[in-house]
């Protein structure tokens, strides 16, 4: 008999420095994806194989919240520091509880502001985060 897997939206926790990421968008909330081009190669005319790894050990996280959320004060707040004085970074967590994906970094840094929509009903904000080096783990 296979075995059954669960996963819960509700048990990803993210946690940037000391707030937790709460308010998190209807779909899909966080996007995880390396800056660097990992492990390249080249093939010479002769059929040679040189491979290549690259350094860059750096993530561009996108977090998407709801309208309401007190994330996006937190997350303005920290770009609008970032920008005054470049003392805007925190350390940054994403854990799946049920043991699934963990990603961590010590520094991270709001790039820009989310665009404002406004309209009918609520509408999501989107962040996009890039770190220092980064560690992504499968659990």
């Amino acid at each position: 008999m296979g075995t059954v897997k669960t996963y819960s939206s509700r048990q990803v926790m993210i946690a940037f420095g000391n707030h937790s990421v709460s308010g998190y968008a209807d779909d899909s909330f966080v996007t995880i994806e390396a800056k660097g081009d990992g492990v390249m190669s080249k093939t010479g005319c002769d059929g040679e194989i040189a491979r290549a790894i690259d350094p860059n050990d750096q993530y561009s996280i996108k977090v998407v919240v709801l309208q309401t959320s007190p994330t996006n004060k937190f997350l303005q707040d920290k770009y609008t520091l970032d920008k005054k004085t470049g003392n805007g970074t925190f350390p940054v967590l994403i854990k799946d509880l049920k043991g699934g994906t963990l990603f961590s970094c010590d520094e991270a840094w709001v790039t820009k502001p989310a665009s404002r929509v406004y309209g009918k009903d609520t509408n999501n904000r989107e962040w996009t985060i890039e770190t220092g080096a980064g560690e992504l783990k499968e659990g």
